[in-house]
């Protein structure tokens, strides 16, 4: 089974692009972040056409998360126990979905993005990772055996080799202490990074400006954390880089793991 996940950054905007990219890659399942939709407005039916089955959760044109399946969508969850709200009138934002696909329990993830480290944003952020290091320890605790992968934008580049220079990040949100020690803490939790071993050096993400992709002056920040079950089925992982390239692509690539 092939699982992968890709920050779309507007599907109504690249539905085109992520058909076409389905078809020729050979995915079982694709989860999405930045979906910029309602759920009315997710264009489904374009990937019902092509044999896969769509479950979206998305409140405005802004975040939005999907997971789109050809080898079933059961159980969808529509956020995660215990996740924070935002917002003067709190509410949960469309940031996480989750379901069983092919025996596998997805979980497609925006992270909140932190803006600057004296924003109040940031702290919904920290707070975040920490509600789902939490959970996803309890998930484990109770079925130490589940399979599932906990995939997506997460926002934080947990290593200085997964940013192209660290100077540049000075000050700057994604590779701050508190956010590395958040997301060190969903590793603790048992979960682990299935595609770094397969990607060293690896970016997953390059600015629309300043040329960036081009000047090969990029970020990893999408991942797949695997539980102890399915980090034993994981084969091989890879970033599709050409997929950043061309027309109206995302700023992100999307990033593959397959299983045996």
């Amino acid at each position: 089974m092939r699982i992968a996940t890709w920050n779309v950054n507007s599907m109504r905007a690249r539905v085109d692009r992520a058909v076409a990219w389905l078809e020729r890659s050979d995915i079982d399942v694709l989860a999405v972040q930045e979906t910029k939709c309602k759920d009315e407005q997710f264009p489904t039916a374009r990937f019902e056409e092509i044999g896969y089955q769509v479950a979206h959760l998305g409140h405005s044109q802004w975040n939005g998360v999907a997971l789109i399946s050809r080898v079933g969508i059961e159980d969808v969850q529509h956020g995660f126990p215990g996740m924070p709200t935002w917002g003067d009138e709190p509410v949960a934002e469309a940031r996480a979905i989750g379901a069983i696909c092919g025996g596998v329990r997805v979980w497609s993830l925006y992270v909140p993005n932190g803006r600057t480290l004296d924003d109040p944003h940031l702290q919904y952020k920290l707070q975040w990772l920490k509600a789902l290091r939490s959970v996803g320890q309890d998930w484990l605790t109770a079925q130490p055996d589940a399979q599932i992968a906990l995939v997506g934008d997460w926002n934080v580049a947990p290593q200085d080799d997964d940013v192209w220079d660290m100077a540049a990040f000075e000050g700057s949100t994604h590779v701050s202490g508190p956010e590395r020690e958040a997301f060190q803490g969903v590793l603790e939790a048992g979960f682990a990074d299935v595609v770094r071993p397969h990607t060293e050096g690896a970016f997953t993400y390059w600015d629309y400006t300043q040329l960036r992709f081009p000047k090969k002056q990029g970020m990893r920040i999408d991942f797949v954390l695997a539980s102890p079950a399915l980090q034993s089925r994981v084969k091989t992982a890879a970033i599709d880089r050409e997929e950043r390239k061309g027309k109206g692509a995302s700023d992100h690539a999307p990033v593959i793991v397959e299983l045996t």
